[in-house]
């Protein structure tokens, strides 16, 4: 059968994976075996396997022309954060295509990826050519929580699939980043993630002297985590550059003609104007509070209160973050881990960055290619404890004015159909020359 990418992804968008976390999602099997049915349709053998009941991942390898080549990994996730039809403008699993969009909660966050992974691989499998190197290819559940159902479980249990791959591929990069440089004119940045910031989600907990809320009390538990929850809000963290984040600083500045100082951060993002939002979050570690719980009556003073904060750490100061967040919560105050994950790091300058900007500029000859630090995390911190160098790169098309940042959880999540048939282009590319 002759598939298209748009359909492809509004009939993925149309299965309702929402994940609640804690264990609670839905759809994932019904997405997985949709995923399955197109991979055979491309004469692929695509395996379904099940973390639990109904968690499903897909997992399939390409023959390449090339055995002596290192494998590549491309990786997506099937499930979607939840959506309330009440804010939307069209039903967030409608798949909905008006105005040269495509509609629906996961269209940027990341069916569109799994569709043109999809389209490129079905396009050139049924039309006789393999890709130069073996492919694995992998749809997992459960990326929107604690991928515990989904890539941690696949790496745990099955690391065999994914051993001899040296690269892998993923959301969170690849996308047109409209700017302007110095002398007005435009350029089209097309940021490659070649680095995230790990994870340190805290719980602080603060102890203290019960008692009657109109009684002194040196001793309120409440204040106490207060008083920690702002040190660590005001705070201010040093610049830390990675290289990831130097050469994307020093190569948008070049792009841009505007002078970059690497001893003056605020006044270099100043300089990059609209380009600096790729930057500003991962010049610096940082530690938000997100959660506070304490108390049960107006007039009674808890002995004890909580809250979580949502540490992001940049590669190689886990250790001095931790130890600036004792100095600032005090001696009555403690944490421990909700969850923690390390920083995620690959070569900025290789063959692999290569190829990938290599694939973008056969359908954009202007792009302009950078690196760039993930302020947040995905599942390339799963696999990259297989040894994998793990990459941003999802290639989509985006108009000039369109928020493509904000779409990802966002309401009236949408993206350019124009974009998915130019991400498919990319990719045969990649595939065909990686």
């Amino acid at each position: 059968m002759t598939v298209d990418v748009v359909d492809l992804c509004a009939q993925l968008i149309r299965f309702d994976t929402t994940n609640h976390g804690g264990g609670d999602a839905r759809g994932e099997r019904e997405a997985a075996e949709f995923c399955a049915t197109i991979l055979a349709d491309a004469d692929l053998e695509p395996t379904i396997l099940e973390s639990a009941p109904r968690r499903a991942n897909v997992v399939t390898r390409i023959p390449g022309d090339d055995p002596t080549l290192a494998p590549l990994l491309i990786q997506g996730h099937l499930d979607v954060v939840p959506a309330d039809a009440t804010e939307w403008s069209v039903p967030p699993f409608s798949g909905t295509v008006s105005d040269g969009y495509l509609w629906g909660r996961g269209a940027v966050d990341m069916k569109d990826f799994c569709a043109t992974v999809l389209a490129a691989v079905h396009t050139l499998t049924t039309t006789g050519r393999r890709p130069r190197r073996d492919i694995v290819l992998a749809f997992v559940a459960d990326e929107e929580d604690r991928g515990e159902y989904g890539a941690e479980w696949l790496v745990t249990h099955h690391p065999h699939l994914f051993a001899d791959c040296a690269a892998a591929i993923s959301e969170s990069g690849g996308y047109t980043y409209h700017v302007r440089a110095a002398d007005g004119r435009p350029v089209r940045l097309y940021p490659i993630g070649t680095a995230e910031r790990g994870t340190a989600h805290l719980k602080l907990t603060a102890r203290g002297r019960a008692g009657h809320g109109s009684r002194r009390n040196d001793a309120n538990a409440v204040t106490r985590l207060i008083t920690a929850l702002h040190a660590l809000a005001t705070h201010d963290w040093p610049v830390v550059l990675t290289p990831t984040v130097e050469a994307f600083l020093e190569r948008t500045g070049q792009a841009l003609g505007v002078t970059v100082d690497l001893h003056d951060i605020d006044t270099t993002l100043d300089r990059l104007g609209d380009a600096a939002p790729l930057a500003e979050s991962v010049v610096r570690n940082s530690v938000t509070p997100t959660v506070l719980s304490a108390g049960y009556k107006v007039n009674v003073i808890p002995g004890l209160a909580e809250a979580h904060v949502d540490g992001r750490v940049l590669p190689g100061t886990e250790a001095a973050l931790l130890s600036q967040v004792d100095e600032l919560i005090g001696p009555h105050v403690e944490y421990e881990f909700l969850s923690r994950s390390k920083p995620v790091q690959a070569p900025v300058d290789s063959p692999w960055f290569d190829a990938l900007s290599n694939a973008l500029r056969s359908q954009d000859p202007d792009a302009v290619v950078v690196p760039y630090c993930l302020g947040g995390g995905t599942d390339a911190k799963a696999f990259s404890e297989l040894g994998i160098d793990c990459y941003g790169f999802a290639p989509l098309w985006l108009p000039e004015g369109f928020n493509y940042r904000a779409m990802a959880h966002g309401i009236d999540e949408r993206v350019p159909v124009e974009g998915l048939r130019f991400g498919t282009r990319v990719l045969e590319h990649l595939l065909l020359h990686a």
